[in-house]
């Protein structure tokens, strides 16, 4: 079956550059960087020490954002340097941004997965180890990460029960892949058992390792800071399709009650942000797209996000988000998105009953009051009217509360990395 993998993938390298060219004509490549995807002669090593690399890949920001802390305290020993490759064009920007002043930090974009791609890439930056965030497998990147004989792990892996089926029809295969993993650190005990079925060895869960993100307060600042201060508004975050018209609905609502009220819908996708607003405009409601630095209009009632990377500057002000991705039956096996970044910043948390994903954190934050499952229009707008009446949660103790699940976990999973590093984090 890897032969036939290989196969494929070289048979199709032509069509996927062309592919790639025609995505950065649409934007959604870096307009010069998208040849690292596809070229090896863009695969140089820009490390100039002898340091050993320490090489993490993720596919997108949330991914990415979750390594931030690990990497801060393998950072500490000065020992290293260390490789971040993503995917999308939004983690890259993202990378870049976060670690600009770091001469031992580099980003770069992870080639296709095809076999002389894969060599090519391996042998220039010759990593010390390799970690693979969340749900990402390439089967060409582990089995020649092997052969090579550097050590892989998962950290904070995923799978979900459609990923475990797909790979339980081509088993042999995936005991193939997954038994090369020295390390397999999973967010939630699902994911620990579709591991081990698939062969994974030194499986460990001690918790979704995104409750180990921190946030710097004094950093969220947004040009409508003042005017979020002095409004009633409330946000669905990180919405799909079809989810969007649930909120306006409930927007309508408590618009029955409460005359001036703000709706911010963040979608998950932000290339979605015209089609939401025409949506908004076929229920006669005024709509408005904000990009950063922008203002918000007065009397907008519906405000679409177009910006990456700022769900922490409006939760900031906000006392009631709705999480998509949790509302869609087709996704009853992969929905969910992250409520943790809402719940650290004092937000009671609204999701629907789809949140596989993070059902284990969903979980725990429902115990302790932090969300709650809705299943209607009226239900959601009820808890929101009546959010709306009570002061904002101080999120200093909510905050502190998960950070100190966060350092547990943290601390677990850095030992674990100790045994591939072998050197002693303390």
């Amino acid at each position: 079956m890897i032969l036939l993998y290989r196969l494929i993938s070289i048979l199709l390298y032509p069509f996927l550059v062309v592919l790639i060219f025609l995505r950065r004509l649409l934007n959604k490549e870096d307009n010069i960087r998208f040849k690292e995807k596809i070229f090896p002669s863009s695969f140089s090593n820009n490390f100039n020490d002898k340091k050993k690399i320490i090489w993490f890949h993720a596919a997108s920001i949330g991914e990415v954002q979750s390594i931030f802390p690990i990497i801060n305290e393998l950072n500490n020993k000065k020992k290293f340097n260390f490789l971040i490759t993503t995917v999308t064009l939004s983690s890259g920007k993202f990378v870049e941004k976060e670690f600009k002043y770091f001469d031992n930090i580099t980003h770069k974009y992870l080639p296709l997965d095809i076999n002389f791609l894969i060599e090519k890439f391996i042998l220039n930056w010759k990593p010390y180890v390799v970690f693979f965030i969340d749900s990402e497998i390439w089967p060409n990147l582990i089995l020649n990460l092997k052969a090579n004989k550097i050590p892989i792990g998962i950290l904070n892996g995923r799978m979900t029960n459609n990923s475990f089926k797909k790979w339980m029809i081509f088993r042999k295969t995936a005991l193939k892949i997954f038994s090369k993993f020295n390390l397999i650190l999973t967010s939630n005990l699902k994911s620990k058992e579709y591991f081990e079925k698939l062969g994974g060895k030194n499986i460990f869960h001690f918790g979704n390792l995104k409750f180990s993100s921190k946030i710097n307060i004094e950093k969220l600042l947004i040009e409508n800071e003042d005017t979020l201060k002095n409004i009633k508004f409330w946000c669905a975050a990180s919405t799909h399709k079809n989810e969007e018209e649930f909120c306006l609905k409930t927007h309508i609502e408590i618009k029955k009650k409460i005359k001036d009220i703000l709706t911010i819908i963040i979608p998950r996708h932000i290339g979605r942000t015209t089609e939401i607003s025409q949506l908004c405009l076929s229920y006669k409601l005024n709509a408005q797209i904000i990009n950063k630095s922008e203002k918000i209009l007065k009397n907008t009632e519906v405000l679409i996000v177009n910006s990456f990377g700022v769900l922490p500057e409006y939760f900031k002000h906000a006392k009631s988000v709705f999480i998509g991705k949790s509302l869609l039956k087709n996704l009853k096996n992969d929905g969910g998105q992250n409520p943790i970044l809402a719940a650290q910043l004092g937000c009671k948390v609204y999701h629907g009953p789809y949140i596989f994903n993070f059902e284990d954190v969903y979980k725990f934050l429902n115990e302790k009051n932090i969300s709650k499952q809705i299943s209607s229009v009226n239900e959601l707008t009820n808890n929101l009217i009546n959010d709306f009446t009570t002061e904002k949660k101080d999120f200093l103790e909510t905050q502190k509360f998960i950070e100190l699940i966060g350092l547990e976990i943290l601390k677990k999973t850095c030992l674990q990395i100790n045994n591939l590093l072998k050197y002693e984090i303390k």
